[in-house]
């Protein structure tokens, strides 16, 4: 991260962590706890290893990973937000036109794994055999979050999951200000505009999956299936960029569901 960036993320979560000096003990200075909590979300270290680090024990850095998380929650909430208009839905489309037409973001869910969470018996226990809670994503052509749910139990299917977001509400009641449905070049059939996804979501006149099971090589259904797998496959490149940046998502977390799952 560029010392321009730090000082902006610094600027702003540095009311909502600043601490006072006690008479038993020094407060963690603000920009200290910044650079623990990036660290552990860029790297991956332990606490123990943290500790030896900053000099800051792990009790305490267990303290202020979750509290610092939880204000850049709060304070950068609204980079990631759901076009409000028929004009960036279809700013949106351009990226995926020349694959996928009338395609308006992909669909996904991302397992982010934990260590066993404490008498939770199998509730976050996935069909990967780990322990897990899911990020559900919408993302664009050019690997942008423009939606994300974060929480739900690792045992409930993509889908069940993806009916429990925000997202699948407004595209239930039709919300979503999405581009009126129109004929493709050379034909007069309106085709609605939609979001890939895999077999694990419910299909829908806005969500195309794949058709299931086998079919003959030059078959429509598996032309169809090449085409929306060569155009969906930016989630999952956007999930493998996520993990490269910050490298806490290629081990299991040691932190409890409920410190993970931080409201605005």
């Amino acid at each position: 991260m560029s010392t321009t960036d730090f000082e902006f993320l610094l600027n702003k979560i540095s009311p909502r962590i600043s601490k006072q000096d006690t008479q038993l003990r020094k407060a963690v200075p603000t920009r200290m706890r910044l650079a623990i909590t990036l660290r552990y979300l860029a790297t991956g270290d332990s606490f123990q290893s943290l500790h030896f680090l900053f000099k800051v024990s792990p009790q305490l850095i267990s303290t202020i990973v979750p509290e610092v998380c939880k204000a850049l929650n709060q304070v950068l909430t609204k980079e990631i937000q759901i076009p409000s208009s028929a004009e960036e839905w279809l700013e949106i489309e351009k990226g995926f036109s020349s694959k996928f037409p009338r395609a308006i973001g992909a669909i996904d869910g991302k397992h982010i794994v934990l260590t066993c969470p404490q008498n939770s018996g199998s509730e976050y226990f996935n069909y990967k055999k780990s322990f897990s809670i899911v990020l559900m994503a919408l993302v664009d052509s050019k690997y942008n979050f423009i939606f994300a749910d974060i929480g739900g139990q690792g045992k409930i299917s993509d889908g069940g999951i993806f009916r429990h977001t925000l997202l699948w509400e407004m595209i239930s009641s039709n919300t979503l200000n999405l581009p009126a449905s129109h004929p493709l070049p050379g034909s007069n059939v309106d085709i609605p505009y939609v979001f890939l996804s895999d077999g694990a979501f419910a299909l829908h006149p806005n969500i195309m999956k794949p058709y299931p099971g086998n079919h003959d090589r030059d078959s429509p259904e598996r032309m169809l299936n090449k085409k929306l797998s060569g155009s969906r496959v930016v989630v999952e490149n956007t999930f493998g960029i996520l993990s490269s940046k910050f490298r806490i998502f290629k081990r299991p977390i040691e932190l409890c569901p409920r410190k993970l799952l931080l409201s605005p």
